[in-house]
Formats: C-alpha cells, sequence, structure tokens
C-alpha cells in the first residue's frame, strides 16, 4: 500500500468509479495532464497539514468529490478566494476540462494558477482517510454517478461503508453538500440517512439553494424535465 492510497474500512468496494478516460487524449490534452496538472496536484507528503498545502495562508478547507467538468470547483474558487479548495477526480477527460479553463494554449507550463486551488487526481476516499481528522470544513458531491443498477449499488458515494470515513474528515458543525437528479439515488440518499447518527439531515431543498454554484449535470437534468434535490447534511458533534 503505498503512502496516498491508504487502506480503506473492510467492506467498502475496490473503487467506486468505472473508466478513467472516455476517450484517446488529444494533444493539448496530454499536454495538460504532463504540465499543468503538477502544477496543481496536492502532494500527498503535504496532506498532513493541508492547508499549509496552498500557495496563500486559507481560512477554511472545502474539497469536492468527483468535478465532472470542474466548472462548480472553480466558481467556488472565484467566489471564495480565502477557502482552500481540494478538486477530486479520476477521469481525465475531466482533469482535462477543468485545466483548459485556468490556462491557455501554449501556457500550460507557465500560465498563472489560482492560488486556493490543488487538485487530487486520485480515488477521494484514499484522501478523506490521509487527512487529519476534522480538518474539512464541507465536502461536496454534485451529482455523482447513480450506480442505478441495484447490484452496483455498494459503488455509490453516499453509503453505509463510507459514513465514518466522511465524519471522520468533516469538523463536527461541517457541511456535506450532495444533489442529485436520480430518483434511485435520491432514494437511496434517503435511505441510507435515514439510518445513521453522524449527520443532521434537514429535508432536501427542491430548488438549488442560494450560494450552490450551478452545474452543467443540472441543466441537462432540468432539460430534460428531471427534479433535483438539495441535501445540506450537517457533521453532528461525538
Amino acid at each position: 500500500m503505498t503512502a496516498d492510497r491508504p487502506p480503506l474500512a473492510e467492506g467498502v468496494p475496490d473503487r467506486l468509479y468505472g473508466r478513467r478516460r472516455s476517450h484517446p487524449l488529444r494533444a493539448r490534452q496530454q499536454q495538460l495532464l504532463d504540465e499543468t496538472l503538477p502544477r496543481l496536484r496536492l502532494d500527498p507528503a503535504r496532506v498532513a497539514d493541508p492547508r499549509a498545502a496552498f500557495g496563500m495562508p486559507v481560512e477554511a478547507l472545502w474539497m469536492e468529490v468527483g468535478f465532472g467538468g470542474g466548472e462548480h470547483a472553480l466558481a467556488h474558487v472565484e467566489r471564495n478566494p480565502r477557502a482552500g479548495y481540494i478538486a477530486s477526480e479520476v477521469f481525465e477527460n475531466g482533469l482535462c476540462s477543468l485545466l483548459s479553463r485556468l490556462v491557455a494554449e501554449r501556457e500550460e507550463a507557465t500560465g498563472a494558477l489560482p492560488p486556493n486551488l490543488r487538485l487530487w487526481p486520485q480515488d477521494a476516499r484514499h484522501l478523506l482517510g490521509l487527512l487529519p481528522p476534522a480538518s474539512l470544513d464541507r465536502l461536496f458531491l454534485m451529482f455523482p454517478d447513480p450506480w442505478p443498477k441495484a447490484r452496483h449499488a455498494k459503488r455509490r458515494f453516499v453509503n453505509p461503508t463510507l459514513l465514518p470515513l466522511v465524519a471522520r474528515a468533516l469538523r463536527p458543525g461541517g457541511e456535506w453538500r450532495i444533489a442529485s437528479d436520480d430518483p434511485t439515488y435520491q432514494a437511496w440518499v434517503a435511505e441510507v440517512m435515514a439510518a445513521q447518527d453522524l449527520f443532521a439531515v434537514p429535508p432536501p431543498a427542491e430548488a438549488r439553494p442560494e450560494g450552490w454554484p450551478p452545474t452543467r449535470y443540472e441543466a441537462k437534468a432540468l432539460r430534460e424535465g428531471r427534479r433535483p434535490l438539495y441535501w445540506s447534511l450537517i457533521r453532528r458533534a461525538g
């Protein structure tokens, strides 16, 4: 087991994701991964003191699990310059989408980058296990893969086996935001959260709350007539 892949609890699936790449990368995309990603990648050696891993002092530590195209993460990075933001994504095309928004062509190795952003291009669960207890102020899970088939339910990030890991990383009073437009996943979140006592679970909002940036997945859901739900879970003390 490497230093950036600590063991997971018994019963936790080996991984939650499918392919890392949807199609062969273009030259520009490969250059972003080779030259820009290393400049933003969170060094596992810095995880023990994650706030010190940024290029500036930060007043809060936020993390997003599976940032997709990156628009939600980058909106928070821009609007909340005093929050250190760790954005996690294993899908290479998603990483390239975010990176391409940050630097122009031919500036992959030199273009200015947000000092309050760090990327974790690996399984987010391993990072949650490496972070010090109660180090996160906020966690985001925006429109995750619903894994709709019953035999794949164990791959859902909202999972009874993962709740202790999330709770360990969030400080008491910290917020876990979840959004989903998938009815199966919505019912699953309600079921899993009804059976735990680590988080306070107010009823989900039926319209995107103020301060929640939009995502392409939300826009697609609304176009196709699906109704997203938005949870704001609060880590209980103790």
